[in-house]
C-alpha cells in the first residue's frame, strides 16, 4: 500500500518516491506532470514496457543507456532499426537485454508512426483516454487503461497491457496519482489544470 512519508529533507511524499536521489527526483519533478510531446510519450511508453517484471529503479538507472541506444527515442530513427540493431542491443549492458522488449520498442515506433499519420500525434490518441470524473487512485489498472490497452493492441503495439498502460498514464500525467498530502500533488494538479490537451 502506498503511504505518505516525510523524507529526511522534511518533504512529505508518496512512500515509493522516497528512495535514492534519482528516484526522489523522478517522483518530485517528473511523475504525473502532463506530457504531449510525442518523443517523450514514446519514451515513457517504451520504458514502462521494459519495466514489466522489474523495479522502476532498475529502469531509471539505465534510462540514459536506453536514450543512447534508441537515439533519444526519436520515433522515426527507432522505426528504422532492424535485426542487426537487435543483435547489438542484446549484448549492450546499458539496457535490459530482453529480445522481446527490444523488438517491441522497434515495432511500437512503427505503430506510433501509423498513429501520427492517422491522428496527427501520439498525444491525441493517448489523451483521448483521460478519465472523466472521480476515481479511486493507485489502482493497478482502470477501465480507461484497459480501453487504451485494447486500442493500442488493435493498432499493433506490444507490451501494452492494462497495467502497463495505467503506469504509463500515471507517468505522463493523464491522471494525478500522487497522494493528496504529497508535496508534489499540488504542482501536478496545477500543471494539469493549465495543460492544453492535444486534439
Amino acid at each position: 500500500m502506498i503511504e505518505l512519508i516525510v523524507g529526511d529533507d522534511g518533504m512529505p511524499r508518496c512512500s515509493w518516491g522516497d528512495g535514492p536521489e534519482m528516484y526522489r527526483r523522478y517522483h518530485d519533478d517528473e511523475w504525473g506532470m502532463p506530457v504531449d510531446d510525442d518523443r517523450v510519450l514514446f519514451e515513457k511508453l517504451c520504458l514502462e514496457g521494459f519495466q514489466a517484471g522489474l523495479s522502476w529503479l532498475t529502469i531509471l538507472k539505465r534510462r540514459e543507456g536506453f536514450r543512447d541506444v534508441f537515439y533519444g527515442f526519436d520515433i522515426d530513427r527507432v522505426a528504422d532499426m532492424g535485426e542487426t540493431d537487435v543483435a547489438r542491443l542484446l549484448q549492450d549492458t546499458r539496457v535490459i537485454r530482453h529480445r522481446g522488449k527490444i523488438e517491441s520498442t522497434i515495432n511500437n515506433a512503427r505503430r506510433a508512426q501509423d498513429v501520427i499519420a492517422a491522428l496527427g500525434s501520439l498525444g491525441a490518441l493517448v489523451w483521448s483516454y483521460e478519465p472523466d470524473g472521480e476515481r479511486s487512485i493507485l489502482e493497478a489498472a482502470t477501465a480507461e487503461s484497459t480501453a487504451l490497452s485494447k486500442d493500442l493492441k488493435k493498432r499493433g503495439f506490444s507490451f501494452v497491457g492494462p497495467t502497463t498502460s495505467y503506469a504509463f498514464m500515471q507517468a505522463m500525467g493523464i491522471v494525478n496519482d500522487h497522494l493528496p498530502a504529497c508535496h508534489a500533488w499540488e504542482a501536478v494538479d496545477r500543471a494539469r489544470a493549465e495543460f492544453m490537451r492535444p486534439s
